[in-house]
């Protein structure tokens, strides 16, 4: 790369291919899509969809009007990590010798996007990783996803990391900061693109579900949370809805047996406890958008809900997002049902204290994620440095 002060030629259109293969990986690349198709004359984007997730992925395509390019279709019934990840790296390595591309998209933490990073690093294919920088510094919590994130970092050639708090994390392991650029989440211009749409809530899972009162969005489904810890989330559950009159649970339950079959039992029957199957993501968002309250133990929504402006309790020990919880936006409350119960009745009682916990300032983003990665890669096509500028770079307190 070239200095700052050099302003050098485009070398032609680079060939981007955007690897997707779960439904969080398309919600957060689909922005990021739709703002390099919106410059054909700098890139040629190539889509490439591995299926870990193939329904929920294909909601999300459908959302988002993408449709894949190349569909590698790795999905397979009760697939372990390992079957999957081989699954992906040779035939991912296959499809990477065909399309030959100058530059490879992943975004955070799946099997998928490190068995990419693994075939593109054997192919001398450069690799750029949104959301990168991540980490709860324990390598079994969340399994396997720290696992996959810090590996693939070790592979990476452009680091785009959500927020300062993640590329600090990265410089602390010795990434060189020229290649790190604080770009924003691209969930939160997701959030914004698809809170313009008009929602019929008659025309979905939810048209029984009676949404009056103060309505409690719980999701959980972590492979850490099985057995004993989710039947504790789940009588905390019972607990919150014989205390409080007036609140209703809706639960999108997941269709893990493990997860289905502990909630199935504990909560099936239960008055005011809606039990749904899993929603699509524009349902959600629009249920997630009608909550007083949310529960959860996956990572998106701790990122969702404080663009949102809902106050969140994190059903985990740790978290690796720990940006809302440092805003005041968010609590880990851990899997105790004694700890759950309270805490949710503090913000369900005190109202001083609901309110700390919405603010107008987003620690992950401004709506702008996308465009800055666009940016970056402009830059990076070009051999300009630094792909940012410093104030171009996303700064939380800026973001109001």
């Amino acid at each position: 790369m070239t200095d700052a002060s050099t302003q050098s030629q485009p070398t032609g259109r680079k060939r981007i291919a955007v690897v997707m293969g779960t439904r969080p990986e398309a919600i957060k690349m689909a922005p990021v899509v739709q703002g390099l198709r919106n410059r054909p004359d700098r890139f040629e984007t190539i889509v490439v969809a591995t299926a870990q997730h193939r329904q929920m992925l294909d909601q999300v395509f459908a959302i988002f009007h993408i449709r894949p390019d190349v569909d590698l279709d790795l999905m397979r019934p009760d697939q372990s990590l390992s079957g999957l990840a081989a699954r992906v790296l040779g035939t991912m390595d296959e499809a990477l010798r065909e399309l030959r591309p100058d530059l490879l998209l992943v975004q955070g933490d799946t099997t998928t996007v490190l068995a990419t990073a693994l075939a593109a690093f054997h192919l001398g294919i450069p690799l750029a990783h949104v959301e990168a920088g991540l980490r709860s510094h324990d390598l079994r919590n969340p399994f396997p996803e720290e696992m996959n994130r810090r590996l693939t970092s070790v592979l990476t050639a452009l680091h785009l990391a959500p927020t300062p708090l993640a590329a600090a994390a990265l410089r602390l392991e010795g990434v060189d900061p020229a290649r790190i650029v604080v770009t924003g989440n691209t969930v939160v211009d997701a959030l914004h693109q698809l809170l313009r749409e008009p929602f019929d809530v008659s025309a979905t899972p939810l048209a029984g579900v009676p949404l009056d009162g103060r309505l409690l969005v719980v999701t959980s489904h972590r492979r850490e949370s099985w057995g004993q810890d989710l039947e504790n989330t789940c009588r905390a559950l019972r607990d919150l809805v014989e205390r409080f009159a007036d609140l209703r649970v809706v639960y999108p339950v997941h269709l893990n047996p493990n997860v289905r079959g502990t909630v199935m039992e504990e909560l099936g029957g239960a008055g005011r406890i809606h039990l749904t199957e899993p929603l699509d993501y524009f349902t959600f968002i629009n249920l997630m958008r009608r909550a007083h309250l949310i529960l959860t133990d996956s990572g998106g929504v701790q990122e969702e809900a404080p663009t949102l402006g809902k106050p969140l309790l994190v059903l985990r020990k740790l978290t690796e997002r720990p940006e809302a919880f440092q805003a005041g936006l968010s609590k880990v409350v851990g899997n105790s049902r004694e700890t759950i119960v309270a805490e949710a009745a503090r913000l369900l009682q005190d109202d001083a204290a609901y309110r700390r916990m919405i603010s107008v300032d987003n620690p992950f983003g401004d709506g702008q994620a996308a465009a800055r990665i666009v940016k970056a890669l402009e830059r990076w096509s070009s051999g300009i440095t630094p792909l940012l500028a410093a104030d171009e770079e996303f700064r939380p307190e800026a973001a109001a």
